[in-house]
């Protein structure tokens, strides 16, 4: 019997409870892989009751959660009470939120779960609580090393059917972002890119457009001296290693359907970059997904929608698409323990 996907709740104020539970409601009808959230189960019965009454809860270890799944939505408890209402965070927000993630990493760490599914968090609310990481990818990261005992550079990538694109720097005030900027940080991303989209996507080589980080990729030093001094030699150290990589490619050309066809993904020098493109294209059904992690990480490609939250009305099919990426791509991973010896 293959893993279940372990879900965490995300802010509970949020929607990732609603999508859980709409998900969990098409199971049958699209094929669904089996899956179990982590949260508070006297939480979620509340939510369930609002929003989806038919839908069952049931308290479970992750080894009970794949015969549970057939009639009731697996829940494991994270231990925590949390009495957030509906696009209304309280203290129990962040402790529930980075509880449940912790929970879902040393599940696949233990190799209990296939991979981790995480449900959209609120930064702002977890800085407010003493959270100290820049973001969910970074603790991701943080948490994969306490496993492991080895430093990782996790990389984003927004993945859908039409695209797949990858920022460089990801969340930094644009007149940051040329600072930040680096050959070596353009080459280890794109490093991690290739390597996992050959052995998790199953792409034998895979293909990298790299953007210019000024307007028409800088004009040859006419707009901006950085895509000839930082992109032009990143990229062309990748391809010195054997990665097929082109650039620096003027990003106002790169996303229609014709320049997506000559590329699997495209590498993006700032959040806005890639991010525009993707949610134009494929707004309900992208993926994120952490490369470089030791396990397998996808999210929805939304955030906690609070003002909808309890009401019924969330889309679940970024969820749907994260959990069927995961099974995917878990599909694909080596299955053993990650956590350190004793």
């Amino acid at each position: 019997m293959s893993r279940p996907l372990a879900v965490t709740l995300g802010e509970p104020a949020g929607i990732g409870p609603d999508v859980t539970l709409a998900a969990w409601r098409r199971r049958v009808e699209l094929e669904l892989p089996a899956f179990y959230i982590l949260a508070d189960p006297k939480f979620l019965r509340r939510r369930a009751a609002a929003i989806a009454p038919d839908v069952q809860i049931s308290v479970v270890e992750p080894g009970a959660a794949h015969v549970a799944f057939r009639s009731a939505l697996p829940v494991v408890d994270i231990g925590i009470a949390v009495t957030a209402e509906p696009g209304r965070p309280d203290a129990s927000s962040a402790p529930a939120a980075l509880a449940a993630i912790r929970r879902a990493v040393a599940d696949v760490g233990a190799g209990v779960a296939a991979a981790v599914v995480t449900n959209p968090v609120a930064k702002n609310v977890l800085y407010r609580s003493g959270f100290t990481e820049p973001g969910h990818t970074e603790y991701l990261a943080k948490l994969a090393e306490g496993l492991t005992g080895i430093a990782v550079h996790p990389v984003m990538m927004l993945w859908a059917p039409e695209l797949a694109v990858v920022p460089v720097t990801i969340h930094l005030p644009l007149k940051d972002v040329v600072g930040k900027l680096t050959i070596d940080l353009i080459v280890e991303t794109g490093r991690i890119v290739a390597r996992d989209l050959k052995h998790r996507f199953g792409i034998p080589r895979p293909r990298l457009a790299v953007a210019g980080v000024n307007p028409h990729a800088g004009e040859e030093g006419a707009l901006g001296a950085e895509d000839l001094v930082i992109v032009r030699p990143a990229v062309e150290r990748l391809i010195a290693e054997g990665i097929d990589a082109r650039g620096p490619l003027a990003a106002d050309s790169l996303f229609h359907a014709a320049a997506r066809a000559t590329y699997d993904v495209a590498l993006a020098m700032y959040h806005d970059q890639a991010l525009i493109p993707i949610k134009t294209l494929a707004f309900d059904h992208a993926v994120n997904v952490t490369l470089g992690l030791p396990f397998v990480r996808t999210s929805p490609d939304h955030g906690t929608a609070f003002d909808i939250a309890g009401t019924g009305r969330a889309d679940p099919g970024s969820l749907i698409a994260a959990l069927r990426l995961a099974a995917r791509l878990a599909a694909k991973t080596e299955v053993r323990p990650l956590a350190l010896p004793a």
